[in-house]
């Protein structure tokens, strides 16, 4: 039996700060939606990281290493 997104849930959880985007807490779709353009979803970035709507793999590589230390 195929599952179906719970959008209701996932928006509890959804840390995407884009008021205007159709695929908010649809979380497949927003996964497919950048990976398809080389970025990730916003939802696995800092929050500051987040909020500068840069999902591009290179920034969250940057983002990252930083916060990390590396």
């Amino acid at each position: 039996m195929e599952e179906l997104c719970n959008r209701e849930k996932n928006l509890k959880e959804c840390t995407c700060s884009y008021k205007g985007c159709s695929r908010k807490g649809l979380c497949c779709e927003c996964l497919s939606y950048h990976w398809a353009q080389r970025q990730l979803p916003g939802c696995l970035f800092p929050p500051e990281a987040e909020r500068t709507y840069d999902r591009s793999l290179e920034y969250f590589i940057e983002v990252w290493s930083k916060k990390i230390g590396i």
